[in-house]
């Protein structure tokens, strides 16, 4: 059994790639709310203008699917280049989650996320949830937390998924990497062992803020607390981005989810680096969550 939802509006981008069919079955592991409503979106160029009726059915197609899952879903055909469409579309009419593919049909061989999902990622003002091909599963979530808004948002957001109740959910958090104090060189002495100054200071700092990384995972488990799902917490230490791709590879995550941008000083960016480094090079699903 799945739980329910606050999300009452989708948008589903289906450019016929396998990613967008891996987006259609994710999609159709969910039990949304009756009062759900699914737009499938196929955008179209004006090369494309002569298969205008094959994309039509492709679109009523996948609606037929979503409709035969109890879904409510309707077809939408636009003309034009497909990140601004898609995004000029989410400003109209304010979805509560957009759903596309990670790469779409004339992607570059090799390339691990399509130029469309990017700029949606960029610049769409709700949240997106990138799917990756193929997909096997929706068992094992991984929850990025660096007590951010944008992160403490993710983790409300994530206690409303309906994602199956037997699934894996996790909640990570990643230390800053350990300094050491740089020691000069004593060829010719014998150094005498005694705690400096630096290094008692280095060491409170470090203490410090894993006791702050604990009382974070602690905040996020109570947010997530009401999902009824059972939550296990991870705390690492070093690159942000290296030690959560690094997790999701060993653990075999399905899905990341995770704030648009962290507790970065730029704040003009929609997307903070470390965000952006796990929806190119994680490997799996990604939900970026922005407030």
């Amino acid at each position: 059994m799945i739980r329910s939802i606050c999300f009452q509006n989708i948008l589903l981008a289906d450019d016929g790639s396998d990613h967008a069919r891996a987006a259609i079955q994710l999609l159709l592991k969910l039990t949304l709310s009756p009062e759900t409503h699914i737009t499938v979106l196929r955008v179209f160029s004006s090369q494309q203008a002569a298969e205008a009726f094959p994309l039509e059915a492709a679109v009523k197609e996948t609606c037929t699917l979503l409709q035969e899952k109890g879904f409510n879903a309707e077809p939408e055909l636009l003309l034009g280049h497909p990140a601004e469409k898609i995004i000029e579309y989410a400003e109209q009419h304010h979805p509560d989650l957009i759903v596309l593919g990670a790469k779409g049909l004339r992607a570059t061989l090799g390339i691990l996320l399509g130029g469309v999902a990017q700029q949606i990622i960029e610049y769409a003002s709700c949240p997106v949830l990138v799917v990756r091909a193929p997909l096997k599963r929706l068992r094992r979530i991984l929850l990025v937390a660096d007590g951010s808004p944008n992160s403490l948002h993710a983790a409300e957001c994530l206690a409303r998924f309906p994602f199956p109740e037997q699934a894996d959910l996790r909640v990570m958090h990643v230390l800053p990497p350990h300094y050491q104090a740089a020691i000069p060189e004593m060829p010719y002495a014998i150094a005498v062992e005694q705690p400096s100054a630096v290094s008692e200071e280095l060491a409170h700092q470090s203490a410090n803020e894993e006791e702050d990384g604990h009382r974070l995972l602690a905040r996020m488990a109570e947010i997530l607390s009401g999902s009824q799902l059972k939550v296990k917490t991870v705390l690492e230490q070093g690159d942000a981005a290296t030690e959560i791709i690094e997790y999701v590879k060993l653990n075999r995550i399905d899905l990341i989810v995770a704030g648009s941008r962290g507790l970065s000083r730029m704040r003009s960016w929609l997307l903070g680096s470390v965000s952006r480094k796990l929806v190119h090079y994680s490997g799996c699903s990604v939900l970026i969550v922005r407030s």
